[in-house]
């Protein structure tokens, strides 16, 4: 198996375990017995394990190299993915989360990092196809957590038999990943750029992805509440919104690759924003169930390109090594998961669901605003491939 081959495996497995927990988010709601507001605030916890885990996460993942983050990560991620599933409270599910978030950061960072250092290595552009994989693999977990709805298997049993099958083969493909790369090397790279506060042009990448993920953390978190709430659907058919919203992203990011060597960068990422844009206004509008889930598929492959572009154009900043930018990119794009669970809920408190998930119109036209940004940075990473290619 070829490293690009490799690394698009290992996207797929990452979030299966945790794609299984999705759908049946409604399920724990409905056990402790908490409201949209609540629920906002308990879902708080992750991106806040994860906002709290970046700003050391990339001199970590820089010190120890992407492949052993992704090889330890995914230990430690697997051991950890079932435990919001367990908690009893709202207090540990905020705090169960926030762990999980911790693991998530950085085992996520170590694995667009490593593709990253493997795309410059071959030459070969990969990087929106490995984020397919991984929408492909969240897709999958939510499915499997759909079947375990079905079969009426509790989430708090569902999610770590998961986890446990996923644990043997996830290592074991992880440890052949390439060293392309030492970790003395990354830290005497990463260390003249630790006062450097982010460019202009990396701030225009990040606050691009920010409507993005705020689009993706939504739908992950909602969807499935949405469907239930507003029309009735069982927990097993409201998991499909989300699965066909990933289904929609992984199509999507599969062809972001030949896309955007065809059209460029620019041109596909303002053609999805327009199609998240328009796939958002469906689902909020929507007078029956199978509206709002073509309009979920829609807005699945309006933000698919979006982060994968985003990592690319953040990663070939020349201010930074590859990881300290990236992580400067997840953090502010996890302010999109930050803010968007706690502003929906709140709004559909007061309101409902569908003037919840509204509220999130103006950010992704922001980010329809901001693909210009992603030009310079676009054709310096295809450049950079091809030297990389010649000398190798």
């Amino acid at each position: 198996m070829t490293n690009q081959r490799l690394i698009m495996l290992i996207f797929f497995l990452q979030p299966i375990a945790f794609g299984a927990w999705l759908p049946r988010i409604p399920d724990v709601q409905q056990r402790l017995g908490l409201g949209p507001a609540e629920l906002a605030v308990a879902l708080l916890g992750m991106p806040v394990g994860i906002l709290l885990t970046l700003p050391f996460a990339g001199r970590f993942v820089a010190w120890i190299g992407g492949r052993a983050t992704i090889l330890y990560g995914f230990v430690v991620f697997l051991a950890l993915v079932w435990l919001p599933t367990w908690a009893s409270s709202i207090e540990g599910l905020f705090v169960t989360l926030a762990i999980v978030g911790v693991a998530l950061a950085t085992l996520e960072l170590g694995l667009n990092v490593e593709a990253d250092a493997i795309e410059k290595h071959s030459g070969q552009l990969i990087m929106s196809t490995c984020h397919g994989f991984w929408s492909l693999g969240i897709m999958t977990g939510s499915l499997i957590g759909v079947g375990f709805a079905a079969l009426r298997v509790a989430p708090e049993w569902a999610v770590p038999l998961t986890a446990a099958l996923m644990l043997p083969i996830s290592v074991a493909f992880a440890s052949q990943l390439p060293r392309l790369q030492t970790g003395e090397a990354a830290v005497a790279e990463a260390t003249p750029s630790r006062r450097r506060l982010p460019s202009l042009a990396l701030l225009g990448v990040c606050f691009f992805v920010v409507g993005i993920t705020m689009t993706e953390g939504a739908v992950a978190d909602w969807s499935a509440v949405f469907l239930r709430d507003v029309y009735g659907l069982s927990g097993a058919s409201a998991g499909f919104g989300y699965s066909i919203f990933a289904f929609m992203v992984a199509a999507g990011r599969f062809a972001g690759d030949r896309l955007k060597a065809s059209y460029g960068p620019v041109a596909v990422a303002r053609a999805c924003g327009i199609a998240s844009v328009t796939g958002l206004v469906l689902v909020v509008m929507s007078p029956a169930a199978w509206v709002a889930l073509a309009g979920f598929a829609a807005m699945g492959f309006g933000v698919s390109v979006g982060f994968p572009l985003a990592v690319t154009a953040a990663a070939d900043q020349k201010d930074r090594p590859a990881a300290a930018s990236v992580a400067i990119l997840s953090f502010i794009a996890l302010l999109g998961f930050l803010l968007g669970p706690p502003l929906i809920g709140l709004v559909a408190e007061h309101s409902d669901m569908r003037f919840g998930l509204g509220v999130l119109v103006p950010f992704l036209a922001v980010s329809l605003l901001l693909t210009g940004r992603l030009k310079p940075a676009a054709r310096v990473t295809t450049q950079d491939a091809r030297q990389a290619a010649s000398r190798a």
